[in-house]
């Protein structure tokens, strides 16, 4: 009597077709999870056709089955891994995993805004959000933004497709508020991803300007300053001022000046001790600067570090 052992040609033929798949996607470049997506299945088929041809071609009343435990083991630890990999892919786990595999940091273009303004803008208000930014003065009559942003992506993902991405624009009245969003950040353990903004704005100088800092770095460049602008709660703020300026800076409640302090009238806050005795606690009260005669004010608050330079 003839006895099948059920389990050995599954097992065989579950290794030819995995080698086959391997070798495809070694010459195809397949990737290898869509490979163990697509194959895994085909052990369950092969299983049960063993069964059934072995049932159909015998000829016997009563055929006898024999399960060969061993090679059923280790169909069922493929096929386990294969149901586990779909189960992993229709949570989106898998496709998390191949993103990250595939990332690399890279630096790309942000996509440039140019915002026209009219007349009855007098105001500018810009928020810096988590960025560092630079700003310039521009004899245009409209807001330029542009530059790059660094993040880990994959070789065909862009991050930041359009403007709304990145920054916000709107009117009210006659001030026009620039907001610009923070970096899209996912917080998922080892799928964490973050990047970074470098930009430039170039706002019109005859327009007044407020920038809230959000303790970040700002680059001011004003250039030829026809109104007043203001900087509030920056962490290190670079300036720029050119000679032919006409441009009165005003600092308080700032911990550091770099540049010429000769050039800088400064006031120091005072405290007092237990016994009466006065003494610096470090923080500039007030500062000032003046360039030429002083008909514009640049107002400097709560910033860490200023520091300001004359340029040609």
């Amino acid at each position: 009597m003839r006895t099948w052992r059920v389990g050995t040609f599954s097992m065989g033929a579950s290794l030819l077709l995995l080698g086959i798949f391997l070798l495809l996607s070694q010459i195809l470049g397949y990737k290898l999870l869509h490979i163990m997506m697509s194959w895994w299945p085909v052990i369950l088929v092969v299983l049960g056709a063993e069964i059934l041809i072995f049932l159909l071609v015998s000829k016997q009343e009563k055929p006898l089955l024999k399960y060969d435990f061993l090679s059923i083991f280790f169909v069922g630890i493929l096929g386990t891994v294969g149901i586990g990999f779909a189960i992993l892919s229709s949570t989106g786990i898998l496709e998390k995993v191949n993103d990250v595999l595939q990332r690399e940091e890279r630096t790309m273009e942000l996509p440039p805004l140019e915002q026209k303004i009219n007349d009855k803008i007098q105001r500018v208000v810009v928020n810096t959000e988590r960025s560092p930014l630079a700003i310039e003065g521009t004899q245009e009559n409209e807001i330029t933004m542009f530059g790059t942003y660094r993040a880990l992506s994959g070789k065909n993902e862009k991050l930041i497709t359009g403007i709304d991405d990145y920054v916000s624009v709107k009117e009210k009245g006659d001030t026009l508020y620039v907001n610009v969003k923070g970096f899209p950040i996912e917080s998922l353990g080892p799928f964490n991803r973050f990047g970074s903004l470098s930009a430039t704005i170039l706002i019109p100088s005859h327009v007044k300007l407020e920038v809230i800092g959000n303790d970040n770095s700002i680059s001011l460049k004003p250039r030829s300053l026809n109104s007043d602008w203001a900087v509030d709660g920056s962490s290190h703020l670079s300036i720029q001022i050119q000679n032919s300026s006409d441009v009165k800076v005003t600092a308080s409640e700032v911990q550091e000046i770099q540049g010429d302090l000769a050039k800088w009238n400064i006031t120091k806050e005072k405290q007092t001790d237990e016994e009466g005795n006065e003494f610096d606690n470090g923080v500039i009260k007030l500062a000032t600067y003046q360039n030429g005669q002083g008909i514009h004010q640049l107002q400097i608050l709560n910033c860490y570090q200023v520091s300001l330079n004359s340029i040609e």
